[in-house]
């Protein structure tokens, strides 16, 4: 096999543009100054318009995003409930257990449009501060 030539596989794409002129394509008369300053201000605008975008969706919270979090913090209920049930059930006081669970019922719930969700959501508020009161005397005695 005899090798011709060091332009490899690029050679002929090379030729065909240096035809130019078929494509059509042309920037028209500008100034060799102007276009590197141009480019510089398109692309920092750009980044910045990209940057914009992207803190702007992140602000955004769709209806999937607030299902999700309401979710999120019913199943944290249930499992902050878990660990009081545990808790008394070993013997323990469950204080820690109830600090838990105080700071996740404080959180914000998220409002859902499902009133099937938003109806199982408020029974398990409801039984976490029912827990909650029933701590009270409790933490009270001392």
């Amino acid at each position: 096999m005899k090798v011709v030539g060091t332009g490899g596989p690029n050679a002929a794409t090379g030729s065909r543009a240096a035809r130019g002129g078929a494509s059509g394509f042309s920037l028209g008369p500008t100034s060799g100054a102007a276009t590197p300053a141009a480019a510089a201000s398109v692309a920092a605008t750009s980044s910045m318009a990209g940057v914009s975008a992207l803190m702007a969706l992140q602000e955004v919270e769709g209806p999937l995003e607030r299902r999700r979090r309401a979710v999120r913090r019913g199943g944290g209920l249930l499992d902050r409930l878990d660990e009081l049930k545990m808790a008394l059930l070993s013997g323990e006081s469950g204080g820690p257990a109830l600090e838990r669970l105080a700071r996740v019922l404080r959180e914000e719930r998220p409002d859902d449009s499902d009133a099937e969700l938003t109806a199982l959501l408020d029974q398990i508020d409801l039984r976490a501060q029912v827990e909650l009161a029933k701590a009270e005397p409790r933490n009270s005695r001392g």
